[in-house]
């Protein structure tokens, strides 16, 4: 593969995984078999619930899911479910597949994010997989004024251009395909160029105050450094999963809800001194 990345989005200290760390996400089939188990189980509970007590209490702040590289809002619904049956009302970032220019990406869910928070009157709390968490991290840094808080799954935002083979193979793909013309994917800009420096730029900036940030990361991890998905600025939580599986694995999403509601306390903690 030729080098399209950017030498700037591989700093020093971080791992690039080997061929065989593939093996790792094979861990995925029994994910989603307890993502199946969790789905069918969830849904004898609600057939033997009466009526009028299904619909739980929503959550007064709303959350955007944001899906990574390659994937689409399809991939986090059952992690939509989960959040839904605890209360949270969660919204679809409107990506269908994530190929499309970083920065025109990000311009789409600032949009989406207006949206919401005008909808709602209230900031929104990201949670974003992979791709999608530093996409979050990003929007978190430049609209503090809509994002209350981020959680990322698997991101490599420490260090991006240190993904498997495999992904950054995709990556070129996608820039030589930019480059015959094929519209909707990302170019050359966005792995080596203005766009990409304009992200890693943003990603390495402080988060603002009042924003909550948490990282998910795991050590089985087959797609991406585990290091790299560790920001020294954001709360850390190790979970047992591949990379692919933390958008469906239920275990992980029960880490989401408890993030989201310790972030919650937070802010509501915090709320007295913000308005002394």
């Amino acid at each position: 593969m030729a080098n399209s990345i950017g030498d700037f989005l591989a700093p020093a200290g971080y791992h690039q995984p080997g061929a065989l760390s593939l093996v790792r996400e094979l861990t995925v089939w029994p994910e989603a078999g307890r993502a199946i188990r969790r789905s069918l189980a969830d849904k004898r509970e609600l057939l033997g619930t009466p009526y009028v007590s299904r619909a739980p209490q929503r959550s007064i702040e709303p959350v955007l899911l944001v899906p990574g590289f390659l994937a689409g809002d399809y991939t986090l619904r059952l992690m939509a479910h989960t959040l839904r049956r605890h209360g949270y009302r969660t919204y679809r970032s409107h990506i269908h597949t994530n190929v499309s220019c970083l920065t025109t990406n990000a311009a789409l869910l600032e949009r989406r994010l207006e949206a919401i928070a005008t909808k709602r009157d209230s900031r929104v709390r990201i949670v974003g997989h992979s791709l999608g968490g530093m996409l979050a991290r990003g929007l978190a840094v430049r609209r503090p004024d809509l994002v209350s808080g981020i959680i990322t799954m698997g991101s490599p935002m420490m260090a991006p251009g240190t993904a498997h083979p495999l992904l950054l193979g995709a990556a070129d793909v996608l820039v030589r395909l930019n480059q015959v013309g094929v519209p909707g994917v990302m170019g050359e800009s966005c792995v080596r160029g203005d766009c990409a420096r304009s992200a890693w730029h943003e990603s390495r900036q402080p988060i603002p105050s009042g924003v909550d940030f948490t990282c998910i990361w795991s050590a089985g991890d087959g797609l991406v450094d585990p290091a790299s998905c560790v920001d020294p600025l954001a709360t850390s939580i190790e979970v047992h999963a591949s990379h692919i599986g933390m958008a469906i694995d239920p275990r992980v999403a029960d880490h989401v809800v408890a993030e989201l509601a310790a972030q919650r306390r937070t802010t509501r903690a915090a709320a007295p001194a913000d308005t002394a």
